[in-house]
């Protein structure tokens, strides 16, 4: 290899590029209008518009890659994680155009993305499993009956999916019929295929997971473990490695099982087991991730690998021979995921631009960020303004680090995951030194942590106020938030201000409002339509989440705002009259 196209975003498109420049190879960035500006455009040896806005439009378009790829004089692409990472007929379709693809084989990607076959092939190999459905369901009745066999809560799960989309929990029947087509519909939207698959869901589990990696041959090797239970939306905010409070017995039970699966489908390049290890010392096998993983930074800082560089080697045949069989881990790592969401609002990602952004110093660190000092944070893409990694000695050595790192680290401009960061770490059933005081699971931040709304952070304008009201106005082009007080808009004094054809005082007494800025994707009524209260009207879309839109009243609902609309928080997307 001599020039490799990096087919994504962001800070992982800048890690490959660093990567790329310490290997001796030329890099290539390809970016989206809205990405013209950004880091990784900048740090490439060249760059390649994908003319778009939109993921659809410009990182999902594989032809455009590719044809970036042969104008650039690429001879290897490098997909990063998300986007195309996963897809083997984009992995095939590189080496049908005569290019070295950094990644598993598309034999690989096909079987191990594929869920059902991925947990098969755990079964077969003895790997330890949950109750799951054989295939993916038929339709609702399948995951009726699953339910009613194996009793609740239970997952449903997308069977091409991962990172969190396509994952539904369900905790009681009453639910089933919402979460199944949720789950589907999310499939479709975010894969392309609405296949799912249902398990019985582990109440209060950890998520753990291994390193592998694998000179498809038949060799793997496993570099450490690493614990991701801190998330919200099941997507992870916070991990560590190595995975902490592991018996020994679970740590091999991990390791075997990876290696036995990896092995049975002769694994090349870099991947990740997860496993759920329940409250019980329950171990199952959860999937497969056949690509980089978001956290592989605390697994480099504790083995001394550099991941990227090793899936360099192995697209260029090398073998894994320099390395044992299992990678002793160094000390503790723990990285902080800084994603542009108000973390006492549920975790609301809030797109926008960011006005000042100090990263932390010290010893023993390390940022990983595909912005500067100021940028924007775009709705169409994922929330990730940065990752701050950590390394101690000890655990303890690590987390009081990382409540150094957290103190030093500002963004301001829109809101961020900072302020949780710097409170977890205090949270005792986090900063713990036995397994026994460990409290942390994957629905943690759901069912237990109860000080998320001392967290809630300002929007532009100020202190949030119950007697302000703020709307979004276009002038000029250009949306504008304005503030205004409430007693001044209820009693119908002055001149109302004209949007969308009704006054700001309709808009907001009978205004159903966006909680983000987003994408209204789709209206599931239409104008005119008589709807009741907590009905779903619609769905908004916002860097890998989805929301309904609920009905606050009954009444005739009329659309503001049309079908695939980028909208800001606080505007107005509908009435019910």
């Amino acid at each position: 290899m001599k020039k490799v196209l990096i087919a994504n975003r962001g800070e992982i498109a800048v890690r490959v590029i660093r990567a790329c420049a310490s290997y001796g190879l030329e890099s290539v960035a390809v970016y989206s209008d809205t990405d013209a500006d950004s880091l990784h455009v900048h740090l490439a040896d060249s760059a390649y518009c994908l003319e778009g806005r939109t993921a659809l439009e410009t990182y999902l378009d594989q032809d455009k890659i590719l044809a970036a790829a042969k104008a650039s004089g690429a001879d290897a692409i490098h997909p990063g994680y998300g986007f195309l990472s996963e897809r083997a007929d984009f992995a095939q379709a590189v080496e049908d155009a005569g290019l070295t693809w950094i990644g598993p084989t598309p034999e690989n990607i096909a079987l191990l993305g594929d869920k059902v076959a991925a947990r098969q092939i755990a079964e077969k190999v003895g790997a330890p499993l949950v109750p799951g459905t054989p295939g993916p369901v038929a339709d609702l009745e399948e995951v009726r009956a699953f339910a009613d066999e194996h009793g609740y809560p239970i997952a449903i799960k997308a069977a091409f999916g991962g990172g969190g989309r396509g994952l539904k929990v369900v905790y009681k029947p009453e639910e089933l019929q919402l979460r199944f087509e949720s789950a589907v519909s999310e499939a479709i939207s975010a894969f392309g295929r609405g296949e799912c698959y249902v398990e019985r869901f582990v109440d209060r589990p950890r998520h753990v997971e291994t390193q592998i990696i694998g000179d498809g041959k038949g060799r793997v090797v496993v570099a450490g473990t690493r614990d991701c239970s801190l998330q919200r939306r099941h997507q992870k905010v916070l991990e560590e490695a190595p995975a902490p409070f592991l018996t020994d017995e679970q740590f091999d039970r991990l390791v075997a099982a990876s290696r036995a699966i990896g092995e049975a489908v002769k694994y090349r390049g870099v991947g990740t087991m997860e496993f759920m290890l329940g409250s019980d010392g329950l171990l199952s096998f959860l999937e497969v991730n056949t690509r980089i993983q978001v956290e592989h930074p605390i697994t480099e800082r504790t083995t001394g690998l550099d991941l990227v560089i090793w899936q360099f080697k192995i697209a260029e045949g090398d073998g894994l021979d320099e390395l044992p069989d299992v990678v002793p881990s160094q000390g503790h790592a723990i990285e902080f995921r800084i994603n542009a969401e108000d973390p006492g609002r549920s975790f609301l990602p809030q797109a926008g631009h960011m006005t000042r952004f100090d990263v932390p110093g010290g010893p023993f660190l390390r940022v990983d960020s595909g912005i500067g000092s100021t940028g924007t944070i775009w709705p169409d893409f994922d929330s990730m303004i940065a990752k701050v990694i950590v390394w101690g000695n000890t655990r303890d050595e690590a987390i009081a680090r990382g409540r150094q790192a957290m103190k030093e680290c500002m963004i301001e401009g829109i809101p961020s995951l900072i302020p949780f960061h710097r409170r977890v770490l205090l949270e005792p059933g986090f900063a713990a030194t036995t397994a026994e005081d460990f409290t942390i699971h994957t629905n943690w931040i759901e069912t237990e942590c109860t000080w998320l709304g001392e967290l809630t952070q300002p929007l532009p304008l100020g202190v949030q106020r119950e007697d302000v009201i703020r709307e979004w106005f276009e002038v000029d082009g250009k949306w504008i938030r304005l503030g205004f007080p409430a007693a001044l808009v209820g009693s119908g004094g002055g001149a109302p201000v004209r949007t969308g054809g009704k006054s700001a005082a309709d808009a907001i007494q009978g205004g159903i409002k966006s909680p983000m800025n987003g994408i209204l994707s789709k209206w599931l009524v239409s104008s005119g339509d008589t709807v009741t209260k907590d009905q779903n009207l619609g769905i908004l879309e916002a860097m890998k989440m989805e929301m309904p839109v609920l009905a606050d009243r009954d009444g005739v609902f009329a659309a503001v705002v049309t079908e695939n609309t980028i909208v800001k928080e606080g505007q107005t997307l509908a009435t019910i009259a």
